[in-house]
């Protein structure tokens, strides 16, 4: 029998196919295996390639190397295109199995087939559109070069009850915490404070996507943004005294 818990969350759950509806109008042949999405699609008249999950699956070692040979394929056949990755994922999967077999290699490939994509002139956007944690998000998402969200979608490195086991701050404190440092806390306005979503897109969403796209956005300005809106004071100046050997006031 389901409990509650799982039938709100399944509830909850955003469908792929009718947000591709918004984000493609020009058409799409986006297609789903076992919770690894796809595929082309249409964007001002040009062709994209799109991969992503959905249903809130792990990123385990099948779905990085299966989005990592999307990205390699787009590379190799398709020079200059552009590459939008749809995030849905409740993170890294926790098996032993994953682990056993090194998900963190698997991840990192991912990670490097992304940055031979961008260093080969292809544009690469991330859009969050309904849940995006902890390691999952940063093969995904965070690794594009600028990430984007809908105004619902769910985004945290890791929930207080879980940070406060790990820290061993009280989860009052960090409750506390919370109200006022976006680093501790959901959300995407929250990321977006931090510099790590560009933008939360509301409207009309291909629009949103086509200018996303028309923007260069490979160089890496979240510290420089995360400043700027006051999400992260610290961040660009550690990486500026680093980058001067001056040391911090």
């Amino acid at each position: 029998m389901q409990t509650a818990v799982n039938t709100a969350a399944e509830v909850k759950q955003v469908d792929w196919r009718a947000l591709a509806q918004q984000l493609f109008p020009q058409g799409h042949d986006i297609a789903g295996k076992d919770n690894f999405l796809s595929g082309t699609a249409q964007v001002d008249g040009a062709t994209v390639t799109v991969v992503g999950t959905t249903g809130h699956t792990p990123i385990g070692i099948e779905i990085a190397l299966a989005q990592a040979a999307s990205i390699l394929d787009t590379v190799r056949a398709h020079p200059g295109r552009a590459i939008v990755i749809l995030v849905d994922t409740q993170g890294q999967r926790l098996r032993h199995r994953d682990e056993m077999l090194g998900i963190n290699s698997y991840m990192a490939h991912l990670g490097k087939c992304v940055e031979l994509a961008r260093r080969s002139g292809h544009r690469v956007v991330g859009l969050v559109y309904d849940q995006a944690l902890s390691g999952g998000f940063i093969t995904s998402g965070l690794i594009a070069d600028a990430c984007y969200a809908l105004p619902d979608a769910t985004i945290r490195v890791m929930g207080l009850p879980a940070m406060a086991r790990i820290t061993k701050v009280p989860q009052e404190r960090l409750t506390e915490l919370a109200q006022s440092n976006p680093v501790f806390a959901p959300g995407p306005e929250n990321y977006l404070r931090m510099g790590g979503v560009a933008e939360i897109w509301s409207g009309d969403l291909a629009q949103a996507l086509c200018d996303a796209l028309a923007v260069d956005r490979s160089a890496d300005r979240r510290a420089v943004t995360g400043l700027e809106r006051g999400g992260r004071k610290l961040a660009q100046r550690v990486i500026d005294a680093v980058a001067d050997d001056v040391p911090l006031d």
